[in-house]
């Protein structure tokens, strides 16, 4: 150090206010400080490079282009070291004595000027050093410049509004600061904290970090390289340290583009859904970069709700940041980077379901469950989501999905309706009567197992220009077939019974006639309520929601031809009372199929009461 007393300055006019609200109000983590510190170093080491391409005579030539951070829990402080650009004494009064003056910028500007642009410069606003006074006492700023003729000198301030130069001594090239930490921020002088921090929001800065001599800054930015000179395994290690996570990845998609913006993505898929069995909604993991500087690690509007699942990062040179470097200005940008995200990702697994099905099929059994909720809620990429979805049908073998598309391609000549099936598995669909119609015709109807569907399909309400229709409503048509042969009541008999079986079940009957969709039952309950399916009501129920008590009304269709039937019919003019019991027990029956039979006491104790009579 020279022997004459260091020279005080005064910082800019508003320094005070502005340094206030650098150290309360801009930032929300005191932690950013390392990221801004690191950053800024970062950018030194950039420049510095630059100008070893067009200066001869550069100070320390064989020094290597690194970050040095050291911790000292002892004296409570914390150093940032880098070989870079350094700064002259006027540079330092330039560049550290006025707020929001920014040497990265001005560089920018002077470099786009020749007609160049360096996109690894990150420090656009100038206030990034500042963030360091949010835990320190003191910052001292050790520089030399990569002028050779340039002596070195030492920056200090507490932040209160004046800062010191003085000459210093045995600096090499660069710039090394030093935080002495407040008391209450002395946890930044530990070294496992750092190095948390580092790992967090510096990995893949593009020069070596070193954490008291130990390279932190392992694994590459992959996004940013060609993906045709990328190993598998690499992949794996970066999705691995990226999402912290212990498989290998199913799907990964690497892709840049230029236009509506610029942006390199290297998206994962996990191998298992993150909330598989009933586990917590899993939140937002795709985290997003400005040229490799993480902006913010789980960004909840980058990608749309139902893609939460997603791990990987996105990176973009145009994104608008706030002066603090944590967010971003532009929602309207932030938007269109979710949707051509969102389209990339979706056209990516359209190709994988073309070329590559029973993986994709593998896919959708762990995953469907997001995009059928897309394709519920998300009405811009609705019908690409309606292509993508999965399910078995009745002419599908158990466990074989196949498409709406491949559905349509099957539809019989003159068929207008897409018909589907909500149930709680195969076998229930099956072993119930509304299958029974659409077999004897050669109909085919998806079948649909989880909560969501009915949700799906009412919000779809078509696909490729057909109806998706409830195979269990009661507004069904279905065209005529020939009638099996054998004893069957006559039309008119058939009439009288449904009036009758119509004033005796009372008002939870909205409607009884012959059925031209059974075949082997005797009776089936279809839904008079458009507005509320019976797997709907259950779910209000489960929710408490008004409405959900709601009394049922159901139609009833009988089969003229059904042995049952025919007794009850016979029953009902020898023995009135007990027809009742039998019509009410029928009743049962078809609710029970429909699932909106709730409460089965009375059932019981009239099966009982029917079990005695024999």
């Amino acid at each position: 150090m020279s022997t004459h007393a260091p020279q005080t300055y005064e910082f800019q006019t508003e320094i005070k206010q502005l340094l206030d609200i650098v150290i309360h109000s801009l930032y929300t983590e005191k932690e950013i400080f390392i990221r801004e510190l690191v950053s800024n170093a970062s950018d030194a080491l950039e420049k510095l490079r630059h100008v070893q391409l067009t200066e001869k005579d550069v100070a320390d030539e064989s020094q290597g282009l690194e970050i040095s951070i050291s911790t000292d829990d002892k004296a409570k402080t914390i150093t940032i070291q880098d070989f870079g650009l350094g700064m002259t004494r006027a540079e330092l009064i330039e560049n550290l004595g006025t707020i929001a003056h920014s040497g990265s910028k001005a560089f920018l500007k002077a470099l786009g000027e020749n007609g160049t642009k360096n996109t690894n410069l990150i420090g656009q606003f100038g206030v990034g050093f500042y963030s360091a006074f949010m835990v320190a006492k003191s910052v001292k700023v050790y520089s030399r410049s990569w002028k050779k003729d340039e002596p070195a000198h030492v920056w200090a301030s507490d932040g209160s509004g004046s800062y010191t130069i003085d000459e210093a001594t045995d600096l090499t090239r660069g710039c090394k600061i030093v935080v002495e930490l407040k008391d209450e921020c002395d946890e930044y002088a530990a070294e496992w904290k750092i190095k948390e921090l580092l790992t967090r929001y510096s990995s893949f800065v593009g020069f070596p970090i070193k954490l008291n001599g130990t390279v932190l800054n392992t694994v590459q930015a992959l996004w940013l390289r060609n993906k045709n000179e990328i190993k598998d395994e690499e992949y794996t290690e970066f999705y691995k340290f990226q999402a912290h996570a212990h498989d290998d990845p199913r799907y990964r998609l690497h892709f840049n583009a230029d236009a509506p913006l610029q942006i390199n993505a290297l998206l994962f898929v996990p191998k298992e859904s993150p909330e598989k069995f009933g586990l917590s909604r899993a939140e937002p993991s795709v985290s997003i970069y400005c040229r490799k500087v993480l902006i913010e690690d789980k960004c909840k509007d980058l990608l749309p709700e139902w893609l939460r699942f997603m791990k990987g990062v996105v990176d973009s040179e145009d994104l608008p940041l706030h002066i603090s470097r944590e967010t971003m200005q532009d929602k309207s940008l932030l938007e269109k980077l979710n949707k051509v995200l969102t389209k990339r990702f979706l056209k990516f697994l359209e190709d994988e379901a073309k070329n590559r099905a029973e993986g994709y099929d593998e896919f959708f059994n762990e995953f469907g469950i997001f995009l059928k909720e897309g394709a519920a809620i998300d009405y811009t990429h609705r019908d690409s989501l309606a292509k993508l979805l999965r399910f078995e049908s009745s002419v599908t073998e158990k466990g074989k999905l196949t498409s709406l598309a491949d559905y349509v391609s099957r539809m019989k000549d003159g068929q207008k309706d897409v018909y589907y099936i909500i149930g709680p598995n195969r076998a229930a669909i099956e072993a119930g009567p509304y299958l029974e119609g659409f077999k004897a015709r050669g109909l085919e109807v998806v079948f649909c197992y989880e909560s969501v569907d009915e949700y799906v399909m009412s919000n779809l309400r078509e696909f490729d220009g057909k109806k998706l229709t409830a195979a269990d409503h009661a507004d069904v048509q279905l065209d005529a077939i020939p009638k099996p042969e054998g004893e069957s009541l006559t039309e008119d008999e058939a009439k009288e019974l449904s009036t009758w079986l119509k004033d005796s079940l009372g008002a939870q009957v909205a409607e009884v006639k012959s059925s031209d969709r059974l075949v082997d039952s005797p009776i089936v309950a279809l839904n008079a309520d458009k507005f509320m399916s019976p797997h709907m009501r259950r779910m209000m129920k489960a929710m408490k929601q008004d409405g959900a008590d709601t009394p049922v009304r159901v139609n009833l269709e009988i089969n003229p031809r059904h042995a049952v039937i025919r007794k009850l019919a016979a029953t009902r003019a020898a023995s009135p009372d007990r027809a009742k019991l039998i019509a009410e027990q029928l009743l049962d029956n078809a609710l029970i199929s429909a699932g909106l039979l709730e409460d089965t006491t009375r059932m019981i104790q009239r099966l009982n009461k029917l079990m005695g009579e024999l």
